[in-house]
């Protein structure tokens, strides 16, 4: 029952409010640690009204992990929208993973939890093969846009270059997690060496 003065979610919108609550949960833990009734009661639903959107918890961590990815794509492409000189594009996703890494937003952060998962589960290894080949394709074709725009060197390979910003995406997740490895002076010098070879001489 709603509460008087309270209005009803559509369909959409309480599938929106569980993948929040769900995102935040698998966050601040892990996929196995994480559980559908924890979740539910974050979201302010029953856990069969979770049931209802989602078949499994399985299916909301793929969900979440979509959600996620399209949160960090949408802000790379604000940043570049708004930044005249291409140069500066390809460090648009340092600067969006940094816009988005306190609200807990990042994909990264769920793509190395999902590794634990992975060997065990070769849905979640499928899916997450998937995935990482996506956001590779999109770094990579945001370097080739740098790249004709003139604000990438001729001669680097978007291809490579992706697959390198990937790693170091990554490598920000694993700092995130462990603590105490890099610090922000580290991921800055990291930024500072990449723009120097990405923008560099051919």
């Amino acid at each position: 029952m709603t509460a008087p003065g309270k209005a009803r979610l559509s369909a959409s919108e309480r599938r929106a409010a569980i993948i929040a609550a769900a995102l935040r949960s698998f966050a601040a833990g892990s996929y196995s640690g994480a559980t559908t009734a924890e979740i539910a009661r974050t979201a302010g639903i029953s856990e069969p009204i979770l049931y209802r959107h989602f078949g499994c918890k399985r299916d909301l961590y793929f969900a979440c992990l979509d959600e996620a990815w399209s949160h960090l794509r949408a802000t790379v492409e604000e940043i570049v929208e708004a930044e005249e000189n291409p140069a500066e594009w390809p460090l648009a996703v340092a600067k969006a993973v940094r816009r988005l890494r306190d609200r807990r937003l990042l994909p990264m952060h769920i793509w190395i939890q999902a590794l634990s998962e992975a060997g065990d589960d070769p849905a979640v290894r499928k899916f997450l093969r998937s995935h990482l080949r996506d956001a590779h394709a999109y770094f990579a074709e945001l370097l080739r846009r740098a790249q004709e725009a003139g604000g990438l060197a001729l001669d680097r390979d978007p291809s490579a270059e992706a697959w390198i910003g990937l790693g170091v995406g990554l490598l920000r997740s694993v700092q995130d997690r462990l603590g105490g490895l890099l610090g922000d002076e580290d991921f800055a010098a990291i930024a500072a060496s990449r723009r120097r070879w990405l923008t560099g001489p051919a």
